[in-house]
């Protein structure tokens, strides 16, 4: 009784439907169907379409109708092709392949996999030099902190080192939580080139109030709209061409 119960399940709509016509139930025929080392059994009206059948296998085997190929006796069978007009019974074999589409589905899956990949590895580079980075400021910070001085030259260098990671950042290509890291970093990095512009204030001049220090407006939020846009960085913006753009902050 389970077993009538679970093969009238199966039936769609539709097939259901065609049932009624010309005044009477159709007979139900069981199928097996072969997909690589797999076996699945559909029940069916016998005069139902192939298209029916592969309909009934997309729960089965997780491929949609037009990524399914089915053969029956070693010939490829149409949609539209009626299952008792080709010759199949009850118990009847029939083969299932891989369609083209659903193999290039499963490329593009495979190649989005594998561009998240490269991002994250990426994004974890620029995290790593960033680390040290914001340990060198922190020793900065210290030293000041603390009454000492500091080259004006690191200042200069950790700027653009710092500006050569963001220019890493805006040509990595991220989508999804790859996008998000890289969003996160680069604000990051935002954080630290505003805490050496004040550092650099007050190496400068020891009595200045650091909360009063004059902040140098840098447009994040250009850059930030912009990493959303573009591309790998544009050639006319070399780090001599960085160099310069801070210089004029002095």
């Amino acid at each position: 009784m389970n077993n009538a119960a679970d093969s009238a399940s199966e039936i769609s709509p539709e097939m259901r439907a065609a049932e009624s016509d010309g005044g009477g139930p159709r007979p139900t025929i069981k199928l097996n169907v072969s997909y690589g080392t797999s076996h699945h059994e559909v029940h069916l009206p016998a005069q139902s379409t192939f298209g029916d059948v592969k309909k009934l296998l997309v729960n089965k085997t997780g491929l949609e109708p037009e990524e399914q190929r089915l053969f029956f006796r070693g010939i490829e069978k149409g949609d539209y092709q009626h299952l008792h007009l080709e010759g199949v019974k009850d118990k009847s074999k029939i083969l299932l392949l891989e369609g083209n589409a659903s193999k290039e589905r499963k490329l593009e899956e495979t190649r989005k996999q594998n561009e998240m990949s490269k991002a994250f590895e990426a994004i974890a580079g620029v995290r790593a030099e960033v680390d040290k980075l914001s340990n060198r400021v922190t020793a900065i910070e210290v030293a000041i902190n603390g009454g000492n001085k500091a080259a004006e030259k690191e200042f200069l260098v950790l700027t653009e080192l710092l500006m050569s990671q963001l220019l890493k950042l805006d040509s990595i290509d991220a989508e999804g939580e790859a996008k998000l890291q890289r969003k996160a970093e680069v604000r990051r990095v935002q954080t630290l080139v505003d805490k050496l512009d004040s550092l650099k204030a007050r190496n400068s001049n020891p009595f200045i109030n650091s909360s009063n220090a004059v902040k140098v407006t840098t447009q994040w939020e250009t850059f930030d709209s912009g990493m959303e846009n573009s591309g790998a960085p544009s050639d006319n913006s070399p780090s001599t061409k960085i160099s310069q753009d801070w210089e004029r902050f002095e």
